[in-house]
């Protein structure tokens, strides 16, 4: 079974996450596609009383697209959601023998080295890394490769937006249609989200 595992905060989760989601089921195939909202995000500050809004926003988001599928799976486990947990428990759950694809951006994959179990983690998974800056340079993670780190650099064919950029105009009570599905605009306006 081929998996691709898109874990975040998604705070909120917007159309930018969905284009990606859907840009690599055309693009590599998997048989699954999870969004795993991170539950408690070891490398950010999240207002923890929102781990259960995330989970709901991504649920709503991903509902109408049968490429797609959410887990809870560390909503179940208590502490840090450590991705190499996570991936260890994916892996025994759908037998996978291959490399788990894993959806993430530069933003991210440049503290790659700084994620729990980094040398155990880079054997399980091959890295889908979005480039989200402008005057990229790749040589620069060549380094990365000659650590055994398995990773392929794809351009953002659409427009991007960060979650900080998305939660900022909701506090100023600017029209946030264009980045987010309907049903996830009207689960933040309906919970009063993210006006403080």
């Amino acid at each position: 079974m081929k998996l691709c595992v898109f874990q975040g905060t998604f705070n909120p989760v917007h159309n930018a996450h969905l284009r990606v989601g859907e840009w690599v089921l055309n693009t590599y195939h998997p048989d699954k596609l999870i969004f795993i909202p991170a539950a408690n995000p070891p490398h950010k500050n999240c207002n923890p009383e929102y781990a259960k809004h995330r989970y709901n926003m991504v649920s709503l988001a991903v509902e109408d697209n049968k490429g797609f599928s959410i887990s809870d799976i560390e909503y179940k486990r208590e502490g840090k959601s450590y991705t190499y947990l996570t991936l260890c428990e994916l892996k025994k759950l759908y037998n996978i023998k291959d490399r788990i694809l894993f959806i993430i951006g530069t933003d991210a994959f440049e503290k790659i080295e700084s994620w729990y179990e980094f040398d155990k983690l880079k054997e399980l998974v091959k890295f889908i890394v979005f480039v989200r800056e402008d005057n990229f340079i790749p040589s620069r993670y060549d380094y990365l490769k000659e650590l055994g780190v398995e990773f392929e650099f794809q351009p953002l064919p659409f427009e991007d937006i960060s979650s900080t950029e998305l939660r900022r105009k909701i506090k100023n009570n600017e029209d946030i249609s264009l980045y987010v599905s309907k049903k996830v605009e009207d689960y933040i306006k309906e919970n009063g989200l993210y006006k403080d």
